[in-house]
This record gives C-alpha cells, structure tokens and sequence, in this order.
C-alpha cells in the first residue's frame, strides 16, 4: 500500500542533543580511513582555521539517521521498515562539525512518491548546535520494496 501523502511537509520533534567527542571523530575517520589530521590533531585543526579538530563530512550521517528513526517509526506512516534500502544521502554544510558540539536534528517528510510499486520517502533532517546555529542539512532517501506477489 503507497504511502499517505499527506505526511510531506511533516516534522518531528528536535533531537536530545548529541555530544560530539574527540574520540568519536577519531574513530570515525579510522573507519572510514581517512587519516586527515584535522580529524585526530587540533593543532592541524588550527592550521586550518578551525577551533578543534572536526568531523569527516559523512559523520553526521549517524545522527541525521536516527534522528530519521522518529519518521520511520510513526506508526501512522505505515512504512515497512523491513522493505526499506537506502537511496540515497547528501549534505548541505554550514560550517564544519566540531568536537564539543552539541547538535539536536529535525527531521521533516520532504517527499513521498509511488514508483513501480515501491514507496520512496526523503527526509530532510536540520541539524542545529546548542547555540541554534544551523550547522547542516542532510537529506536521506529511503526505497520501500515493493511486497513480493504470492
């Protein structure tokens, strides 16, 4: 069944903030395996202009896609999460993601469309800092499966 389209343009509440370490960052980039030192070093960080070392662009990503679990979880959506691949992830940044940060995500149903039988559904997540200053936009595109016919 598609899903209902009156959810575009619906947003969910903030995020409980999400404390970004130095430890994290370093981790993330290990796994990723980017060895920039503006991830790991701040006196690199500082070279570059920032005031603490900063996060590979893609961190967010595990924040943004929590925050997406407060859309996949609506049970008035009615998304079957056990169809759902990822489409798709892009970022729109502000300014870098700084150790220390302390960042809340709002996510927003940008879009719901029917195509071949399966739902695709973009979500818009506003990821602001504590201060409220918009740090970046991330967008995810999730593919609902269409069921198999018996």
């Amino acid at each position: 069944m598609a899903l209902d389209q009156s959810f575009v343009g619906r947003t969910y509440p903030p995020t409980a903030p999400y404390e970004v370490g130095r430890e994290k960052i370093r981790e993330f980039a290990e796994a990723i395996g980017d060895a920039n030192p503006v991830y790991t070093d701040p006196a690199a960080a500082a070279a570059y202009g920032h005031p603490e070392v900063i996060a590979p662009p893609t961190f967010v990503f595990a924040i943004t896609f929590k925050a997406a679990g407060a859309v996949v979880e609506d049970p008035q959506l009615g998304l079957d999460y056990s169809r759902v691949v990822h489409g798709d992830q892009k970022f729109a940044y502000r300014r870098p993601v700084r150790a220390g940060d302390r960042l809340s995500v709002t996510s927003t149903i940008e879009a719901i469309k029917s195509l071949a039988g399966n739902d695709i559904l973009d979500i818009r997540g506003e990821v602001h800092d504590e201060a409220g200053e918009h740090v970046v936009t991330a967008w995810t595109k999730l593919v609902a499966r269409a069921a198999e016919e018996a």
